[in-house]
């Protein structure tokens, strides 16, 4: 399939030469635009300097590129934490921009960033070894922030290669199996997937029916799982099944094992740029060897969950920002009533409210990072991080798309997009209500799941 693009691929052109196409191409369009929502010549002009304004941020760079930081967040970064949000910065400007409206549109992923975020570590950063970047929990929720900024679909993908797959092999699996598999996952060059959530089986991992039965020195695998992020594709498919015991264990399927099928979800209008798929294990025959021998219960893919969900505590501040950012744009130079829109009190209610609870999520997840770096957080604080950040972006997308009017429910501006993503981002990896339950119990002592 031939995907739309902005910037026409058979022309070579430099990346400056690139972003100053799509520069123009989006002023022209805007202006266009403009003109027919008003048939007003200067009106469709006060609407191009806003489109000036909102991709002037993208083609600055990364040390000039607004950022919401109230309370100075920044002087608590170390120089090695700023480097590596910047480098991801650098990454989405130049690289992935342009890519995201037509990719979006098309519910596609672009496939060749996936190694070249494998290049740039992106890939659960923070484990130490041989082919990992080495970086503190902070620094890995600094980049998350940032390939969110861009896009929830890039951000989950990381997460899923990463924090999932790559962090599940990296913690259960034989030096031998991490030889095997780790390389092409860090690097990219090979796709994974962590198939956990079942058909009947989404908030209640525990009650997982997928079957590993032993068969000589293999594994049978039967069942079924559904929202798996590129199962269809993976080369690495981490599932998690009972076994003869009823233990919940980690197998590693292969592509092409025979017995296993797989197909994408068609028909999301959330996180339309992630391939998310359903997949069935039919006798699905694999070597023994497969076993990941150090997962062992049920908290095994768990503990890879709470390391994704800081991420996600961190990435919808990205997300945030960017709804924030372009509504404050679009309010002060938008007008109605002879006078800019953020000049009234409604408007700057919606703007406060989004710079407290953006700054509120920022201290937030920064806290629980320097915690985790120093091995003293637990999985219901990381619990009430992703309840509450998640939460807030969702609301601050909405309260930006309510400023930004019509034109906000139009790919011209990213705050529909992100509105959409979020919905996905709320529901995945615990839902707000779960861990409400999971915060619950532990400040009770009191389990409240299943009545």
């Amino acid at each position: 399939m031939q995907l739309p693009s902005v910037i026409p691929s058979e022309e070579k052109r430099s990346g400056t030469q690139s972003r100053n196409l799509l520069l123009f191409q989006n002023h022209r369009e805007t202006l266009d635009f403009a003109r027919r929502d008003t048939g007003d010549r200067r009106s469709a002009e006060r609407c191009l300097r806003v489109g000036r304004s909102l991709n002037l941020r993208m083609t600055q760079g990364s040390h000039d590129m607004t950022s919401l930081d109230y309370y100075n967040i920044e002087e608590l970064l170390t120089e090695e934490e700023r480097a590596a949000r910047d480098r991801a910065r650098r990454f989405v400007q130049e690289e992935v921009m342009s890519e995201i409206v037509p990719f979006h549109r098309a519910g596609k992923f672009p496939e060749h960033l996936t190694p070249r975020m494998g290049a740039l570590g992106f890939y659960a950063p923070y484990l130490k070894g041989i082919g990992f970047a080495g970086l503190n929990y902070t620094a890995y929720g600094l980049i998350m922030q940032e390939l969110e900024r861009a896009d929830s679909g890039l951000r989950s993908l990381a997460s899923v290669q990463g924090s999932l797959v790559i962090h599940a092999i990296h913690s259960f699996a034989t030096p031998e199996q991490q030889t095997r598999w780790l390389p092409g996952l860090v690097s990219g060059k090979l796709i994974g997937c962590f198939a956990l959530t079942e058909h009947g089986h989404g908030s209640d991992p525990g009650g997982m029916e997928t079957r590993a039965k032993r068969d000589g020195d293999h594994y049978i695998l039967n069942g079924s799982k559904c929202w798996i992020g590129n199962a269809s594709i993976a080369d690495v498919k981490v599932v998690w099944a009972k076994d003869d015991d009823g233990r919940v264990g980690g197998f590693v399927v292969e592509k092409d094992a025979p017995g296993f099928r797989a197909q994408d979800i068609e028909g999301k209008f959330s996180l339309r740029m992630s391939r998310t798929s359903e997949c069935w294990f039919e006798d699905c025959r694999i070597p023994a060897e497969n076993r990941l021998p150090n997962a062992s219960g049920l908290g095994a893919p768990l503990s890879c969950l709470s390391h994704a969900r800081a991420g996600i505590a961190w990435g919808v501040i990205g997300a945030a920002i960017d709804c924030y950012e372009t509504a404050l744009a679009y309010s002060k130079s938008r007008e109605q009533f002879g006078r800019p829109i953020a000049g009234f009190q409604l408007v700057q209610q919606k703007l406060v409210w989004m710079t407290q609870e953006i700054t509120k999520a920022q201290l937030l997840a920064l806290r629980l990072t320097r915690m985790m770096e120093m091995g003293s957080a637990r999985p219901a604080q990381i619990s009430l991080a992703k309840r509450n950040n998640v939460w807030m972006a969702l609301e601050c997308a909405r309260k930006a798309r309510d400023i930004l009017g019509a034109a906000g429910i139009t790919d011209r501006y990213p705050v529909i997009r992100h509105v959409m993503n979020l919905e996905t981002v709320s529901t995945y990896e615990g839902t707000h209500d779960i861990h409400t339950l999971i915060v619950g119990r532990d400040i009770t002592g009191i389990n409240a799941f299943g009545g």
